[in-house]
């Protein structure tokens, strides 16, 4: 269990980071909510898979097709705009039950 939380941490933390990264390049990776979310689904054909609260309030979404196996990790930050974080290929969604306390990983 220690080791899925710390994989959940790093992966956390790599989103952050990203972000970070497309804040400092002048948002070149940033734009309109609506303008990002229509080329992921026109584009990409990808539609939202998950949707969280960063710790700098904005909000963390990944979007995916299972059609084409893309997928794209966006945050759109308190002030609107929405930034891309990672995007890449092969995505498949998994359904995993979750851990009880006292459960091992």
């Amino acid at each position: 269990m220690q080791k899925m939380f710390f994989a959940l941490s790093l992966g956390f933390a790599g989103v952050v980071l990203a972000h970070q990264a497309a804040h400092a390049q002048g948002q070149a990776n940033c734009a309109e909510r609506t303008q990002v979310i229509e080329r992921l689904q026109t584009k990409y054909g990808e539609s939202r898979r998950s949707i969280g609260l960063a710790a700098n309030n904005g909000v963390v979404e990944t979007y995916a097709s299972d059609e084409s196996g893309t997928w794209t990790i966006v945050i759109t930050l308190p002030n609107g705009m929405t930034c891309l974080v990672a995007a890449g290929n092969a995505f498949e969604p998994v359904e995993e039950a979750s851990l009880k306390k006292g459960d091992k990983a």
